[in-house]
Order: C-alpha cells, then structure tokens, then sequence
C-alpha cells in the first residue's frame, strides 16, 4: 500500500499496490504492520456497508465525540463517492478545513479518516456500495455531526443533493466546542 498524507495531518489517501497478471489482480487492502509503521489507529473493531440506491445521495457529515472517537478507513466498493473529511479538531492547525477525493469501485483507492474528523460522501452513481473499518464500537449517545452546508466550513460538493436523512439535513450551525474534537 501506498501512504499519502494529505493537507490534513493524519488524514492519508492509501492506494492499493496491486499484483497484475493475466487473471487481473490481487491487492492488499489493510495490514496492522503498515497502518502502525504510519502512526495509525490500526485495530478495527467494527466493519459497515453502506448501499445507496439514487446518484446524489449525502450521507454525512458524522463522528463520534471521546471517549468513543473513531478513526475510519472507507473505500468504495461499488459505483462512486465524492469523499469528504472535515477536521474538527480545535488543537489542529487546519481546523475547520476539509478535503476531498473521489473513490470509485474502479480505482480502489481508501480514505484514512483519524478521530477527531468529521467524514460524509456524496453518491455520483447509483447503487454505490461504501465499506468502512473503524477503530471504534458505535455508541449511539456519542454520535455526532455537522450540516453537510454549513457556512462555517464553505464545503464544495460537486453536485446537488437529492436525498438526504433529516438528520443530518438539520443539524443545527456548528459552534466549536471540547467535545467536537
């Protein structure tokens, strides 16, 4: 696997080094050695499957506040995401900052998103399949999250939004606090 740190510390986009031959290929896609050698969380105690049915579908943007801090590594399995991880760290030096990737089934490239970050996707085809590994056990009083258009972080989506949770539709504007970190 390949390690890119992006603009935010601790966020990495991870491509996978694939073995070709005439079958196709074979690629690892995690490896606690090589998660630890680049100082990240590297047990996953919970694995998802998200499955989205329309294209333009948000999902996001969520976290869990501490004790139960995530990190989470996403990859798209099917179809297409607009990725985007929004750090909420208040210590961090790009607070408030986000960035994006586009992961598709086709290009098996990951998301490396570390606690303390907030983490949704826009769907940009059909019937997308998203699966996560995360550090974390979900616990419901813990979960958190941000507007996917609040003005405080000016996120680029590349397309407009045609289904949306009610929930994460009204959160309410985010207002910095020890317990979004």
């Amino acid at each position: 696997m390949v390690f890119c740190e992006t603009k935010l510390r601790g966020v990495f986009a991870i491509h996978p080094a694939p073995h070709a031959d005439e079958r196709g290929f074979f690629a690892r896609t995690w490896c606690q050695r090589e998660f630890e050698a680049q100082g990240l969380a590297a047990q996953p105690v919970q694995c998802y499957l998200s499955v989205s049915t329309r294209r333009g579908t948000l999902r996001g943007m969520h976290f869990q506040a501490p004790p139960y801090a995530e990190a989470k590594l996403v990859r798209c399995t099917r179809g297409a995401i607009y990725d985007v991880v929004l750090d909420l760290r208040p210590q961090s030096e790009t607070f408030k900052h986000w960035i994006s990737v586009v992961l598709t089934a086709s290009n098996h490239e990951m998301i490396y998103v570390p606690e303390g970050c907030g983490h949704g996707f826009l769907t940009l085809e059909d019937d997308t399949e998203v699966a996560y590994q995360m550090s974390q056990f979900y616990d419901a009083d813990s979960a958190r999250g941000v507007r996917w258009n609040d003005p405080a972080f000016q996120i680029a989506w590349p397309e407009e939004v045609a289904v949306i949770s009610d929930r994460d539709r009204t959160y309410p504007d985010f207002v910095p606090s020890n317990g979004s970190n």
